[in-house]
């Protein structure tokens, strides 16, 4: 059978999911101190906020959202660590792309772990900073930047 990846917004009955995700992923991908971060963006029911579905079971979720239309923000991007190696992070960055461009959008703005931002430069985002331990100790922070071609 082949593989069904559909989006749709996030609803509140999504978060247990979007935790379970997050789980997967700690601290491999997350540090542990952030899943209380994640748990209170979930409850703001954050406008922009996407789960992505594999023959029909939530199996990751992002946002992208900012004030101007030039600019956004990459929020929240996560993955099942069972899906990984799948095409499906592919799927998520043509997502985010065509969201982008719909808004009319220059630049995405990523913070990344050092983890994370390979997968993201090879879709084109460029580090424009780097703090050791910024996400937590052994986790660091990579801002990045992504050029939209409109």
């Amino acid at each position: 059978m082949p593989n069904n990846v559909s989006f749709r917004a996030y609803t509140f009955h999504d978060k247990a999911a979007c935790l379970t995700i997050f789980d997967t992923n700690c601290p491999d991908y997350f540090a542990t101190n952030e899943r209380q971060d994640y748990a209170e963006y979930l409850d703001s029911n954050p406008e922009g906020y996407e789960v992505c579905l594999l023959n029909g079971d939530i199996v990751g979720a992002f946002g992208l959202c900012g004030n101007t239309s030039d600019c956004q923000r990459l929020n929240w991007i996560l993955i099942s660590s069972n899906t990984q190696g799948m095409g499906i992070g592919h799927q998520f960055m043509l997502r985010v792309v065509q969201k982008a461009k719909q808004l009319e959008c220059q630049q995405i703005n990523i913070s990344a772990s050092h983890l994370s931002a390979p997968f993201f430069a090879r879709y084109g985002a460029i580090e424009v900073s780097y703090l050791l331990d910024g996400w937590g100790l052994g986790m660091h922070k990579v801002d990045m930047e992504l050029l939209v071609d409109n």
